[in-house]
Order: C-alpha cells, then structure tokens, then sequence
C-alpha cells in the first residue's frame, strides 16, 4: 500500500528546451494550488538538458517563495547526474528512481 501524496507538476519524458517555457508557464497556478511540499514527479522522463534543471530550480525558488518546501520524485540517473554536474543536486531534492535490477522479483 503506497501512501505517496500526488504530485504538483508531473514532468513528461521529454522536458528539454522546447517543453521547458510550456513547462514554466504552469508554474505559478501549480504553486499557488496547493500547499506543504511541492511534488514534482520525474518518474516519467527520458530526455532531459539544462533547461530542465533550470525549470527545476524555478520551481525550487516559486516554491519557497510561496512557504513551500519542494522535492524531485522519481528522478531519473541522467538527471541526477546532471545536476550534480551543475552543483544543483541538493537544491533539487532530488530523490532517485530505483536502479533496475535483475535479481528484484516480487
């Protein structure tokens, strides 16, 4: 039974440049919907650049602005490592999708 609270902004699996001024223009409504923590789920991302970071760090910023925490579900490894390639990673709270594993049956 999972007890994981929805999330504000789901990513798509492609938020690079192109996605990303889309992306940014839903920030404020989804800031201003709801409260506590500011969810964003990355679970489904496959194509991510600095425009993503930059997104993220927007919605870091909007979130605090707005008395909100803020944390990165899901984050895939290319986004993990880019972020810390940028030194970002603890401002993203990023917490990391599962690495897949052959031996995991459930």
């Amino acid at each position: 039974m999972s007890t994981a609270m929805p999330a504000d902004l789901t990513l798509p699996a492609d938020a690079t440049i192109d996605a990303a001024a889309a992306l940014a223009a839903q920030l404020p409504a989804q800031v201003r919907a709801g409260s506590g923590v500011l969810q964003v789920d990355a679970s489904a991302l496959t194509a991510s650049d600095s425009a993503t970071i930059a997104l993220l760090l927007e919605a870091r910023r909007q979130a605090e602005a707005a008395g909100r925490g803020f944390e990165v579900r899901g984050a895939p490894p290319k986004l993990v490592e880019l972020a810390r390639l940028y030194g970002v990673d603890g401002l993203l709270a990023l917490v990391s999708s599962p690495a897949p594993s052959a031996s995991s049956a459930s």
